[in-house]
């Protein structure tokens, strides 16, 4: 059994480099919500130093709230701002011999894509102007992996080790009861049921079918180490390869 564990780079975190030889992926912002060019090309480095896959983490432009703002913003707009951004990270990646592999909204972003279809497909559509070879990330059963669809983009379906879901497998959104997992137990207890069995326990008690192709690790802080350290052990003795391949 296989999973890619995927964190996020490039955000002021202060432990990539340490997450890095922890995951198979990783997300760097791309200046709308964090970041600049120059952490942008740090992280491209790090990244192929440790044999990291590396994917655009594209955001609403919203850096007073990282990214975490809900916006109605125009599709061919959306589309633009994520072309931008993606394809600043694909030079930047080139430049030093890397290879962009895939995109993974950020925030508000990809909550919204989530369940918007046109969003979705503004985003999958930039996605596939500035490369059709790279994979698109979205949230497992969502609309951007539906989209990615409709433009013959690869997905790769994603959940969440620390996260509280729905019943209609969204995620809690952050600002209610319930939005994060609190105990590292009951964390990778909830992300070997997704990765093993293809389901999630919602708040409410009900179990809801997932595809686990990659898992979402918060690289925020040193409690992320810790727990990223215990996500790799509990994957070794399940036999669950981590791989980004």
């Amino acid at each position: 059994m296989k999973v890619d564990l995927n964190a996020d780079l490039g955000e002021g975190a202060g432990c990539d480099r340490e997450l890095l030889q922890l995951v198979s992926s990783a997300n760097i912002a791309c200046g709308f919500h964090a970041g600049d060019a120059q952490t942008m090309l740090q992280s491209v480095r790090w990244a192929l130093e440790s044999g990291v896959a590396i994917g655009a983490h594209p955001s609403f432009p919203d850096r007073e709230n990282f990214g975490r703002t809900a916006m109605q913003l125009p599709a061919e707009t959306v589309r633009a701002q994520v072309i931008y951004q993606v394809g600043a990270l694909k030079a930047l990646t080139e430049s030093v011999g890397g290879r962009l592999v895939h995109v993974k909204p950020h925030g508000m972003l990809y909550n919204q894509a989530a369940s918007d279809p046109q969003l979705a497909d503004a985003i999958a559509a930039a996605v596939k102007a500035v490369d059709p070879a790279l994979i698109l990330v979205g949230l497992a059963n969502s609309e951007l992996i539906r989209a990615a669809a409709r433009y013959e983009l690869t997905a790769r379906q994603e959940v969440f080790a620390d996260r509280g879901y729905q019943r209609d497998g969204s995620l809690v959104p952050r600002n209610q009861p319930g939005a994060l997992v609190e105990s590292d137990e009951q964390a990778l207890s909830q992300t070997l049921a997704m990765i093993q069995q293809g389901q999630v326990q919602s708040l409410d008690g009900e179990w809801v079918k997932v595809q686990a192709d990659t898992v979402c690790l918060h690289g925020d802080g040193a409690h992320a180490l810790d727990f990223a350290r215990k996500l790799r052990q509990a994957f070794r003795q399940q036999q669950i390869e981590v791989t980004s391949r």
